[in-house]
């Protein structure tokens, strides 16, 4: 399987039990979703290797305890420490309304309720306290914080996204 036809879950940050098992760390809200997990994908040298789950559980609700098959030592573990975690993005629940992955709206045309269409998202800043949406618009990029308040609505269909900034954020990029 390819990088791109997965998302990012976590990462495995330490050891659990001198058994092998290990604590993972989600990258989600909702941790709780994959404890059922049968199999994982982990990343060695940018390539990912499936590994199947003999058991997982919820562990001080941001980590999940995993016991892979076939890893039943200390220096098993050892190997997976830090390597991060991937699961196929049909694996990803479906969103409805206003709620979206930051994946899902690259490339949607971004429509301003006073300004009408400003461009077009090429990708999504985390890297910041708050995260921005990086919108093309004729070579000018435009950032926008991703504030419920801004969101208007989340057009699938029609693969695009609608907001309500206040005036003067996005004219300050398109009056320069």
């Amino acid at each position: 399987m390819r990088k791109e036809e997965c998302f990012y879950l976590g990462k495995i940050a330490k050891k659990f039990s001198f058994k092998g098992e290990v604590l993972a760390y989600l990258d989600t809200d909702e941790p709780e979703m994959y404890e059922e997990l049968e199999s994982v994908f982990v990343e060695f040298n940018n390539n990912l290797v499936p590994f199947f789950i003999e058991s997982c559980s919820l562990h001080k609700n941001d980590f999940l305890r995993i016991r892979f098959e076939d890893v039943a030592s200390e220096e098993e573990a050892d190997k997976l420490l830090g390597c991060a975690l991937y699961l196929p993005l049909s694996a990803l629940p479906k969103l409805e309304g206003n709620k979206f992955y930051f994946h899902e709206v690259i490339g949607f045309d971004v429509e301003d309720t006073r300004l009408g269409i400003i461009g077009k998202i090429v990708s999504i800043n985390d890297s910041t306290a708050q995260p921005l949406f990086e919108i093309e618009h004729n070579g000018i990029e435009i950032l926008v914080p991703m504030i419920d308040d801004f969101i208007v609505a989340i057009d699938r269909a029609n693969k695009k996204v609608v907001l309500n900034t206040p005036e003067g954020l996005v004219d300050l990029y398109l009056n320069n």
